[in-house]
C-alpha cells in the first residue's frame, strides 16, 4: 500500500505528516443548529467524539469494554476547537481524526472538520483532544494509569505508531455514517 501525505488544499497542507487517519462522513441534522441556522459550537465536540468512537470500533475497541473489563476510563484532560467557517443544516461533513501522539498514559487526537457539500468544499474547524487512562480508586479519586496493553497495541497497529511519535503518514481508515 502506498503511503502518502493527505492534504485538503493542494497549496495549503493542513496536516503535518501523521501516522493514522480515520474519517467519518455525516449530514448536519436540524437539532444541531441554532436560531441562525448554524451548527451550534458545542456540536463540533460531539462530532469529534463520534469520530473517536467510530475509530475505536473500526479497530475492534470500545470505550464501554475498556471500562467494563479493567475499570479503566479515558477522560479528556484537554479539548479545544478553532472555528474557521460555518456549517448549516443538511451540509455533508467529513470529520477526520488523526492520532497525533501516544504516551505511556495518554493519547492525543487531532480533528479536522470540513464541509463536502454543498460546494465549495470548506474547512470548518480544527480541534484537539487528549485523553488519559485512569482507574477509580476505592475513595472515588481517579488515578492516572498506563494505557492497557491491548488498547495500546490496537492503536499502534492501526497506524504503525510508536509511543510518543507521529512521524510517518499511515493508513487512512474510512467509514461512512449517515449520508
Amino acid at each position: 500500500m502506498e503511503r502518502q501525505r493527505r492534504c485538503w488544499e493542494p497549496n495549503l497542507c493542513l496536516f503535518r505528516e501523521m501516522d493514522c487517519e480515520f474519517s467519518i462522513t455525516r449530514r448536519v441534522e436540524f437539532p444541531e443548529t441554532d436560531m441562525a441556522g448554524l451548527v451550534h459550537f458545542s456540536n463540533y465536540f460531539r462530532y469529534m467524539e463520534a469520530a473517536e468512537h467510530a475509530f475505536y470500533r473500526s479497530i475492534g475497541l470500545s470505550v464501554a469494554t475498556l471500562e467494563n473489563e479493567g475499570k479503566i476510563g479515558l477522560p479528556r484532560v484537554h479539548a479545544s476547537c478553532d472555528y474557521l467557517g460555518p456549517l448549516h443544516f443538511e451540509d455533508k461533513v467529513e470529520v477526520r481524526l488523526v492520532v497525533e501522539k501516544i504516551t505511556r498514559r495518554s493519547v492525543t487526537y487531532g480533528f479536522y472538520i470540513r464541509r463536502l457539500e454543498p460546494a465549495p468544499k470548506m474547512e470548518a474547524a480544527r480541534g484537539r483532544v487528549t485523553v488519559v487512562a485512569v482507574r477509580r480508586q476505592s475513595d472515588g479519586r481517579l488515578e492516572a494509569v498506563a494505557l492497557p496493553d491491548g488498547f495500546r497495541s490496537k492503536l499502534e497497529s492501526a497506524g504503525s505508531l510508536r509511543p510518543a511519535q507521529a512521524a510517518r503518514p499511515g493508513p487512512k481508515h474510512q467509514m461512512d455514517d449517515k449520508q
